[in-house]
């Protein structure tokens, strides 16, 4: 029994100590790696398990990469890796990039790739451009007839601007403002339905791409269609303005007649009141005159035969007018 125990304790230390052993070091992924042809250290493999760097994201993209002729590390795709980059994007870019022969190092596509930045993707434009098509884009020539267009522009991806340079949006942005600011300068709008790829010269030659990511190709104008005839809108505008701002006058002009008219009707009655006072104070003046001998009797009554007359000539003038005014209603009857 003693030799027994003695035999099997022995074995089971050996299978724990491979079991543990095993746990810390990938023996599969370095056996791949060693078949690969690419010299790993199995201490970096263990290495990379304590400091909980999964071995298999380092060591199949630097497989291909050893594979396809590039010279890069472990160490490197690590450090990138732990900077919360993706290693198989940078590899596969780095490798499409060798085939294309392109001018991309490991430190620039890793800088692209941690700037958010599909780099793999960014290499295939670079070979295959990419067509971006605008939206439709509104203008209005000199004549004030409104124009629509529809821009294809070809872009290609500039690796040395892909940090930091402007995006798709900008491209987009630059040719509606090269677009609108052509087709503003044109004196009609049948000069650009007969000479569209005029838009496409103007607007190419601006350098539309500066500070962005691209290098645009081409622009290619896909659709030219007729919109409103703004400028007659806005001569309806104006001239609907015009109206407003001349009733407005008016209006004020009949306001200030109509104060006017007030002011004199009031300035009227306030004669009428003085003269009724003054009336009102001829008596009193009379009577006082008698009183202190400045007037006789004789004038008293020659004053009161005047007024008589005066009031008798009024009252044939009220009724002469009344009867003119009567024969000329009849005659119209």
């Amino acid at each position: 029994m003693f030799d027994v125990m003695a035999f099997v304790v022995p074995i089971i230390v050996i299978i724990v100590v491979i079991v543990v052993f095993l746990s810390f070091v990938p023996l599969g992924l370095w056996v791949s790696a060693i078949s690969a042809g690419v010299k790993v250290n199995i201490f970096s493999l263990v290495g990379m398990r304590l400091r909980r760097v999964r071995a298999d994201k380092i060591i199949r993209p630097l497989i291909k990469a050893q594979k396809a002729g590039m010279d890069v590390n472990a160490n490197q795709l690590e450090s990138h890796l732990l900077s919360g980059g993706h290693v198989d994007n940078v590899v596969d870019a780095l490798i499409a990039a060798h085939r294309a022969n392109l001018d991309l190092s490991f430190e620039r596509a890793a800088a692209i790739d941690l700037a958010g930045r599909n780099v793999f993707e960014a290499v295939r434009m670079s070979v295959t451009p990419k067509i971006i098509e605008t939206p439709w884009i509104s203008a209005v020539a000199i004549d004030g007839i409104e124009v629509k267009v529809i821009a294809k522009v070809t872009v290609r991806t500039n690796l040395g601007r892909l940090v930091g340079g402007a995006g798709e949006e900008t491209i987009i942005a630059r040719v509606g403002e090269g677009i609108v600011t052509t087709v503003g300068s044109s004196h009609s709008h049948k000069a650009v339905l007969e000479n569209p790829d005029s838009i496409s010269r103007t607007v190419l030659s601006k350098g539309l791409d500066n500070g962005t990511a691209f290098e645009i190709l081409s622009i290619d104008i896909a659709d030219v269609d007729i919109g409103r005839n703004i400028g007659a809108h806005l001569q309806i505008q104006q001239a609907e303005a015009d109206k407003q701002i001349a009733q407005a006058k008016a209006e004020e002009r009949r306001a200030t007649a109509i104060a006017m008219e007030q002011e004199m009707r009031a300035e009227v009655e306030r004669m009428k009141a003085k003269v009724v006072e003054a009336e009102a104070q001829v008596p009193m003046a009379m009577a006082d005159a008698l009183r202190s001998g400045n007037l006789g009797v004789m004038d008293y009554f020659r004053v009161q035969n005047v007024q008589a007359d005066t009031e008798m000539k009024k009252n044939f003038g009220a009724t002469d007018l009344t009867g003119i005014l009567k024969k000329e209603d009849d005659k119209k009857k």
